[in-house]
């Protein structure tokens, strides 16, 4: 009878064992996932800090300017192309003669 506790008790410690070592493993595998998910969720902060200062940079007026000029091949505005040629031609005489008066002051 003492020797069939005993066979039970090695028994019971032997399983023990090998749960503590399962249960071990088992925590080192999930704080090695833990760890891997910080880092991703890391990377994927910087990205996004990343991405923010390209959205920032692409949005400004000159940007938005030069690719007007590019991609869709706009131009400035100019009384040429807003009022046509007659009444382009009288406001240039009128800023020419705007700018004589002017320059013969300076003299």
């Amino acid at each position: 009878m003492l020797l069939r506790l005993n066979i039970v008790l090695l028994l019971v410690t032997v399983v023990s064992a090998l749960l503590l070592v399962r249960q071990s493993h088992d925590g080192r595998k999930l704080f090695a996932d833990l760890e891997r998910a910080r880092a991703e969720g890391r990377k994927l902060d910087a990205d996004i800090h990343r991405l923010k200062a390209e959205r920032e940079g692409e949005a400004t007026n000159l940007r938005v300017e030069q690719l007007a000029r590019e991609r869709l091949q706009m131009r400035p505005i100019s009384p040429a192309l807003t009022l046509g040629p007659a009444a382009a031609a009288s406001v240039a005489a009128a800023a020419a003669s705007a700018a004589r008066p002017a320059s013969g002051a300076a003299r």
